[in-house]
């Protein structure tokens, strides 16, 4: 890594939770990964996720959950008491582009929320392989219209995404800088895959180490979303896009990752094309930890985020 790739990235060695840590890795080794092959059953997979998402409560203490209709998109309202109704988080779930936990994201995203006295819109984006490349794209900056539609300032969104919604996270903030429409304040992208072509040295350098992905998982799942002639486009792999112009932004990303050079990569080139970025890779974590509430390192890097969107809106007050 360059100097001046130095001067963004933060490597984090958290001091508290390395064990619980190291015995989440070894049971989504056992129970997720060794799973894993190229042959990947949709149902089966969607119902991995439906498990999932039954162990998340769906009632949220002092959150009012509303289902809305944003432009012909499916979204739900995450309302803490005493959010201020002009702050809104933008959040598009991952899931590989295929499934999607509703209860699992809610519960992240509300703690989020509930501190920057924010309300946020989750997107209920339709699926892959049904609804492939670039429904789930139009649908993000579809909803994204729709807020500014609703007298939402730009400068009062705060756009987030995890994995495959860490795609659709910086693509629509490529296509909005490149239609010339306002850009929200800032961006937070955890794990983001943002490389379907896999050119990154993680992919095959972290696939032994990975606790959750393999290369064949990774071969096989972005078929679903794209055909192979589009891995290229920068409306499926952004890290080949526009960096120039986007707002602050800031990457979460573990250091065992296959995707880790899909974060290392863009925040340089964001970096190099003027751009306020800030990249955080932290020890031995799995891909999208801070999902997992009861990690001290989840709770460390939501603390992270919240000063990162504080640090850049005026929503600290």
């Amino acid at each position: 890594m360059t100097t001046n790739a130095q001067a963004f990235t933060h490597v984090i060695h958290p001091t508290r939770g390395r064990w619980t840590s190291e015995l989440l890795n070894l049971l989504l080794r056992l129970s997720v990964k060794s799973r894993h092959g190229l042959h990947i059953d949709i149902p089966k997979l969607r119902e991995k996720f439906r498990q999932l998402n039954r162990q998340a409560p769906r009632a949220l203490a002092g959150v009012q959950r509303e289902s809305v209709d944003c432009n012909g998109v499916a979204a739900q309202w995450l309302s803490p008491k005493g959010c201020r109704q002009e702050r809104v988080l933008l959040y598009i779930h991952g899931g590989a582009f295929v499934a999607y936990t509703p209860d699992v994201y809610a519960a992240m995203v509300a703690s989020w929320c509930q501190p920057l006295k924010a309300r946020a819109l989750m997107l209920d984006y339709r699926l892959a392989p049904e609804h492939p490349y670039p429904t789930a794209l139009e649908e993000c900056l579809a909803a994204y219209q729709w807020l500014l539609d609703q007298g939402i300032k730009a400068k009062d969104i705060v756009i987030a995404g995890d994995s495959a919604g860490g795609n659709l996270v910086m693509a629509t903030l490529q296509h909005l800088k490149a239609s010339d429409r306002p850009l929200p304040g800032c961006a937070v992208l955890l794990s983001p895959f943002l490389d379907f072509t896999l050119s990154g040295t993680s992919a095959l350098g972290n696939a032994p180490h990975d606790p959750i992905f393999n290369l064949a998982f990774a071969v096989g799942i972005r078929g679903f979303y794209a055909p192979a002639e589009t891995y290229s486009q920068p409306s499926v792999s952004p890290l080949f896009g526009d960096f120039s112009g986007l707002p602050p932004l800031l990457f979460q990303v573990g250091s065992t990752e296959m995707l880790l050079d899909d974060s290392v990569r863009a925040a340089a080139l964001a970096d190099a094309a003027g751009v306020r970025v800030q990249l955080e890779i932290w020890q031995r974590l799995p891909h999208v930890f801070q999902m997992i509430a009861a990690l001290p390192q989840a709770r460390a890097a939501a603390q992270r985020i919240l000063r990162f969107v504080n640090d850049h809106t005026d929503w600290d007050g």
